[in-house]
């Protein structure tokens, strides 16, 4: 599988470690050449220096031949922009984005992007696990008094 993804940040560097560590093509997009540290000794993989959103830096990523698509920078903006050029100029076929924005999440999963919103999921884990201890017998957590 071929993989390209925008942001060097501890998400993309993580992911993009272990993609190539599974024998996968990754090319890593970041406007910071000091973000590429992040990735795991050994990496295999590209790295270039650009934004995503930037179809010539795309191109030069191999996004033509590209399986997935993964947009992990810090901001939703350029993160929608360029998933959106990845699936509707480029087609291709997996493309994940990471929103912050929880209102904007669903918008753009309403209109065909495959979303994660680290927002939504954490507050969910935190409110499952605050709703769970409240509900556990007398003595073992924190119930009411």
């Amino acid at each position: 599988m071929k993989a390209v993804i925008m942001g060097c940040g501890r998400v993309g560097a993580r992911v993009a470690g272990l993609l190539d560590h599974t024998g996968n093509k990754v090319t890593v997009i970041d406007t910071d050449s000091r973000a590429f540290r992040r990735l795991p000794a050994g990496f295999g993989g590209e790295t270039i220096i650009g934004t995503g959103i930037d179809e010539d830096i795309l191109r030069k990523a191999g996004i033509e031949h590209a399986d997935a698509f993964i947009a992990v920078t810090n901001g939703d903006n350029r993160n929608i922009m360029a998933s959106q050029v990845a699936k509707l100029i480029f087609n291709v076929p997996e493309v994940v984005c990471r929103i912050y924005d929880p209102v904007r999440e669903d918008t753009y999963r309403r209109l065909g992007l495959t979303t994660v919103c680290p927002t939504t999921t954490i507050s969910a884990i935190v409110l499952d696990h605050v709703m769970r201890a409240e509900s556990e017998p007398d003595g073992t957590r924190g119930g009411a008094s």
